[in-house]
């Protein structure tokens, strides 16, 4: 991934990623455009995948307490 790929936010790879499948959709890309742009909508599903994963782990730390799961509609106020 590239610099630029790795700073956008989710809903903006999400956006990219749209934009990317519409236009390999559409069926008349020549095969090397649509070969990078293939590449690119990869990289950009990657980074989505791996935010949404940072977030579920970050979810799972906030909802874990003394090593067991605490569901959230349990879990009490500090």
């Amino acid at each position: 991934m590239t610099e630029k790929t790795t700073t956008l936010s989710f809903e903006d790879a999400i956006q990219k990623l749209e934009v990317i499948v519409e236009r390999l959709e559409e069926g008349d890309v020549p095969l090397e455009e649509a070969i990078e742009i293939y590449k690119e909508g990869m990289n950009l599903s990657k980074l989505c995948q791996d935010k949404l994963k940072y977030v579920e782990e970050q979810l799972t730390e906030m909802l874990t307490e003394d090593g067991r799961t605490i569901p959230f509609a349990v879990r009490e106020e500090e």
